[in-house]
C-alpha cells in the first residue's frame, strides 16, 4: 500500500469511527469502546509508518481537484513533511491514550457514546488540519474542531459553568476565525491559489503583495485558536469539561492548531517584521501573564490551564525567532508530559473528592492514596520546569536558544528585537514556571490535616495510561539526535548559556517556592497555630462514584464541595505569599474578563435592548396603527349588519333621496355659472 493510501487513512479512520459511534452508540452500547479506541490506535499505527516512510526526506504531494470555483481552485491534496508527520503522531498517540483513559474514567457516563464519537471527530479534523495541502481544506478541519470543542467543554451541560464555558470557547474562537478566513482569501488573492506549496513558491519569489495584512489577520485566527494574548480568555474556563478533554485540548488538538499552521506558512509570517514583533510581543505577554496567574490559581485543572497558555507562548516566541523547527519540537514535548499532568490531575481530582488545591493542602496521605499519580506528575512537573534530562529541559532550551541566535542578529528570518523580546520573557517564565510546578506538587501531595478521603483504586487503564505517557515525558527530549531528519536536518541541541541560565532560574523559582512554604509550615508548628480545616463536605463527597461523576459534582457544587475553604485560604500557600498584592489580580487573570465584558459584553447586550425596544415600541406601532383604521371601518361596517330587511330598505331609500337631493343641487349650481 502506498504512502499515500495509509497518509488518507489516517484521519479517515477516526472520522469512520466517530460516525459508527454516533449511528450505533446507543442501539449496540457494547461496541461503543471498541468503535472508539481500535480506529484512534490504527490511525496511530498508520501514521507511525508514515512518518517512517517520509523519513524526514522528500515531502509527500498529492493532489486531486475538489471543485473548480474560478481563478482560484480548491484541492483535496496532502503535503507531509517531517514536521506533518511527527506531529500526525503526537495527536493520534495523545488521541488513542485520552480514548483508553476514557474507558475508564467515563465508564458510568450514560452520554458516553456521544463523547467518544466527538472525540474521534475532533482527532480527525486535527489530522485533517495537519495533513492537508490546500488551505481551504484545512479550515474545514479547524471549524469542526471549534464545533467538536463547544460539546466536549460543554459535556456537563446540566451545570451553568459548563454552558458558559462551551458558549465562551466557542464565542471567543469564532471571534478569531472571522479575520483568520478574510487572511486566508487574502492571501490565496495574491498567491493565486490555496495550495500550500503554490503559496510558499510565491512567498519566495516575492510576490506577496500585502504580507503584512495577511499576517496580521491570520495571526488573530491563531490568537483564538491557540490560545494567546489577548484571546486566551476561553481556555481556563473550558476546564469545565471532564479531564480527558482537558487534556486533548491541551496537548494535541486545538490549541496546537494555530501553532503548526504558523509553523507551515512561516515563511509568509516573516516576510513582515512588523508581524514577527508583533507576535514576539503577543509570546512574551502570553509567557509572562500566563505564568503569574498559573502562581495564583486554586484549581488544579486552571493551574494547568494557564500552563498550557504560557507553553504555547513559549512556541510562539520560537516562531517569532524565526524557528519552526523548535517551536514543533517544544509542541511535540508539551504535548507527551501536558497530556500526563492533566490525565494524572484527573486521579488526583477522583481521590481528594474536589479541584481545590487549598482544600489537598489540608488532606494528608494523599499522595500514597494515588502512588502511580503521584509518581508520573511529579516526573511531568519536572519536565514543565525544564528540569534536565526530562523531556521539557530540552525542548524549551531549543526555544531559548533560536531566541538567542536571534537576538544576537544570527537569523535572516526575524528581527534581533523579537528576539530579545522572546529571549527575557521566556528566561522571566523560566522561573515563575518552576515556582507554579513546585507549587502545585506542594499543595496537592504535601497536604496536612484530615486524612484523605477513600474512594478506591482507580481503573487499571486510568494508572496504565499514565506509565505510558512518562515514557516520552521521560526520553523524549534524548532523542533529540535521531529524529533531527524530520526537522529539516536542523540540531536540536540545547545551548550551553540559554541551558545554564534557564536551568538556574528554574532552580530558584523552584527552591524559594518550597522555602516559602517550608518557612510557614516552621512557623505553624513553632507557634501552634492550626490553619482553617477543611469542609467536611470536600473530604466525605462520593464515596463510591466514579472519576467523572465526582468531577461533575465537584464543579455543579462548588463552593459546598470546597468547605469552607473559600472564604480560608491556606496561609501556606507560596502562590499568596510570593505574589502578595498581585495575588488578587492574577487569580483573576488580570481582570481581562471584566474588561471585555465592559467592552463588548455589556455594549452588545445594550444594543440588543435597544433594537428590542425599537422593535416592540417604534415599528410595531406603526404596524398596530396601519392596521387600527381598517379594524373600526370593518367594526362600523359589522355595526350596520343587523339582518332586519326592513332597515336595509329604509337606508336604501334613504341613500336614494340624499343621492337625488345632490344630483339637484349639483344641476343647479352648474346652471347657476
Amino acid at each position: 500500500m502506498t504512502t499515500t493510501t495509509l497518509a488518507v487513512l489516517v484521519p479517515l479512520l477516526p472520522f469512520l469511527g466517530a460516525v459508527a459511534g454516533l449511528l450505533f452508540g446507543r442501539t449496540a452500547p457494547g461496541f461503543t469502546r471498541p468503535l472508539a479506541v481500535l480506529p484512534t490506535l490504527a490511525a496511530a499505527v498508520l501514521a507511525v509508518v508514515v512518518a517512517v516512510r517520509q523519513g524526514g526526506g522528500h515531502t509527500i504531494d498529492a493532489v486531486t481537484r475538489l471543485t473548480p470555483t474560478g481563478s482560484v481552485p480548491v484541492d483535496l491534496s496532502l503535503h507531509i513533511d517531517g514536521f506533518a508527520a511527527l506531529v500526525a503522531v503526537l495527536v493520534v498517540t495523545v488521541a488513542g491514550c485520552v480514548q483508553i483513559y476514557s474507558t475508564g474514567y467515563l465508564r458510568d457516563d450514560p452520554r458516553y457514546p456521544s463523547y467518544a464519537a466527538i472525540v474521534s471527530l475532533f482527532t480527525s479534523a486535527m489530522l485533517l488540519v495537519v495533513y492537508s495541502g490546500d488551505l481551504m481544506v484545512l479550515l474545514v478541519g479547524w471549524e469542526v474542531m471549534g464545533i467538536c470543542s463547544y460539546f466536549l467543554v460543554g459535556h456537563y451541560w446540566e451545570t451553568p459553568e459548563a454552558r458558559a464555558a462551551s458558549l465562551k470557547a466557542f464565542l471567543v474562537t469564532k471571534m478569531g476565525d472571522v479575520p483568520f478566513l478574510i487572511g486566508l482569501f487574502a492571501l490565496a488573492t495574491d498567491a493565486g491559489t490555496f495550495r500550500i506549496t503554490g503559496i510558499l513558491q510565491t512567498v519566495a519569489d516575492g510576490a506577496l503583495h500585502h504580507p503584512t495584512l495577511v499576517a496580521l489577520l491570520l495571526l488573530a485566527g491563531v490568537a483564538g485558536k491557540s490560545a494567546q494574548f489577548p484571546l486566551h480568555t476561553w481556555l481556563p474556563d473550558a476546564m469545565a469539561g471532564p479531564t480527558p478533554v482537558s487534556a486533548l485540548i491541551h496537548a494535541a488538538t486545538m490549541v496546537a492548531a494555530g501553532i503548526y499552521f504558523v509553523a507551515r506558512l512561516l515563511p509568509v509570517f516573516a516576510a513582515s517584521s512588523a508581524a514577527m514583533i508583533v507576535l514576539a510581543v503577543m509570546a512574551a505577554v502570553t509567557m509572562v501573564g500566563s505564568a503569574l496567574a498559573a502562581l495564583a490559581q486554586d484549581d488544579i485543572k486552571r493551574v494547568l490551564a494557564y500552563s498550557t497558555i504560557g507553553q504555547l507562548g513559549y512556541m510562539s516566541g520560537a516562531l517569532a525567532s524565526g524557528d519552526r523547527g523548535a517551536a514543533v519540537f517544544h509542541l511535540l514535548s508539551h504535548g507527551a508530559f501536558k497530556a500526563l499532568l492533566f490525565l494524572g490531575a484527573g486521579v488526583v481530582i477522583h481521590a481528594a473528592g474536589t479541584n481545590s488545591l487549598a482544600a489537598m493542602s489540608r488532606m494528608d496521605h494523599l499522595a500514597k492514596r494515588i502512588p502511580d499519580a503521584f509518581w508520573t506528575m511529579t516526573i511531568a512537573l519536572l519536565a514543565l520546569a525544564a528540569i534536565p534530562p526530562f523531556a521539557g529541559f530540552f525542548s524549551k532550551e531549543s526555544v531559548l536558544g533560536a531566541a538567542e541566535h536571534t537576538a544576537f542578529g544570527h537569523s535572516s528570518i526575524a528581527p534581533a528585537g523579537a528576539g530579545w523580546t522572546v529571549l527575557v520573557s521566556g528566561l522571566v517564565t523560566a522561573l515563575l514556571t518552576a515556582a507554579y510546578a513546585t507549587r502545585l506538587w506542594l499543595l496537592a501531595f504535601r497536604g496536612r490535616g484530615t486524612e484523605a478521603p477513600d474512594h478506591g483504586k482507580q481503573p487499571l487503564v486510568m494508572n496504565g495510561v499514565l506509565w505510558l505517557l512518562a515514557v516520552p515525558t521521560i526520553g523524549f527530549g534524548l532523542t533529540a539526535g535521531a529524529i533531527s531528519d524530520w526537522f529539516d536536518g536542523q540540531s536540536l541541541a540545547p545551548a550551553l548559556t540559554t541551558s545554564v541560565l534557564s536551568t538556574g532560574v528554574a532552580l530558584v523559582g523552584g527552591l524559594m517556592t518550597y522555602g516559602t512554604w517550608r518557612t510557614v509550615r516552621f512557623r505553624e508548628a513553632v507557634t501552634g497555630l492550626s490553619r482553617p480545616e477543611l469542609g467536611a463536605a470536600a473530604v466525605t463527597a462520593h464515596p463510591d462514584a466514579g472519576p467523572a461523576t465526582v468531577e461533575a459534582e465537584a464543579i455543579a457544587t462548588h463552593t459546598a464541595a470546597y468547605g469552607n475553604i473559600a472564604s480560608a485560604p491556606d496561609p501556606a500557600d507560596p502562590g499568596r505569599l510570593l505574589l502578595g498584592p498581585l495575588h488578587r489580580h492574577a487569580a483573576s487573570g488580570f481582570h481581562l474578563d471584566a474588561l471585555y465584558s465592559a467592552l463588548f459584553v455589556r455594549p452588545v447586550l445594550a444594543a440588543a435592548q435597544l433594537v428590542r425596544f425599537l422593535d416592540r415600541e417604534v415599528i410595531d406601532t406603526y404596524v398596530r396603527g396601519a392596521s387600527a383604521l381598517p379594524r373600526w371601518l370593518g367594526a362600523a361596517v359589522r355595526r350596520a349588519q343587523t339582518g332586519n330587511v326592513q332597515t336595509y330598505l329604509s337606508a336604501l331609500l334613504a341613500g336614494s333621496v340624499v343621492l337625488a337631493i345632490a344630483a339637484v343641487a349639483l344641476a343647479n349650481a352648474y346652471a347657476g355659472s
